[in-house]
């Protein structure tokens, strides 16, 4: 077994220039669920900075790298990306080096929006792209008491840690429950 901790930020726009996620609609995208706000975050893909800091937990778990440096800004080809879809990638190499996710716990940072209302929506949408159950997933909120940028409202952090087991060890352990023996 191995533990990942990922974290990202990303900034509200209208605070010194920068890309838009999305200029044309009034909300941030977050475990890939659009939430109204009036303000988009600033990004090269869609700026799903939950997404973000999994990607990154994931990769640093199986020692596979970050995201910066699989899906580089400076790269065209994933301006404007669904962030799911680089969810997706990251998962199939996970799935490529052997190991499965057993759970992801991931703290959202935040002035605003408000998560609660929208975390069973992104539970739902996360276990969906990375083929797990709901129940491997959890997602939580909290401020930062108005201390720093975020506290500030100026963004949106969000750290995620997870756990991840070698397939063949899940695999001999089910067949041993399957012969009533137990590891």
């Amino acid at each position: 077994m191995r533990v990942g901790q990922g974290y990202d930020v990303h900034a509200f726009a209208g605070l010194g220039g920068g890309e838009f996620a999305d200029s044309a609609a009034p909300h941030v995208t977050l475990g890939g669920v659009q939430i109204p706000h009036p303000r988009p975050l600033l990004a090269h893909s869609d700026g799903d900075v939950l997404v973000h800091a999994l990607c990154d937990a994931l990769l640093g778990a199986a020692a596979l790298g970050d995201i910066g440096r699989l899906f580089p800004d400076s790269d065209p080809n994933y301006r404007g990306i669904s962030s799911l879809v680089l969810l997706q990638n990251v998962v199939a190499r996970l799935e490529s080096a052997g190991w499965i996710l057993c759970n992801a716990d991931m703290t959202v940072i935040a002035q605003a929006p408000k998560i609660a209302p929208h975390a069973a929506t992104m539970i739902k949408q996360l276990s969906k792209t990375m083929g797990c159950e709901p129940g491997q997933l959890n997602i939580k909120a909290t401020t930062s008491e108005g201390l720093g940028a975020v506290g500030r409202g100026e963004g949106i952090a969000v750290q995620a840690v997870v756990l991840i087991q070698d397939k063949n060890v899940q695999d001999k352990n089910a067949h041993a429950s399957l012969n009533g023996n137990s590891q």
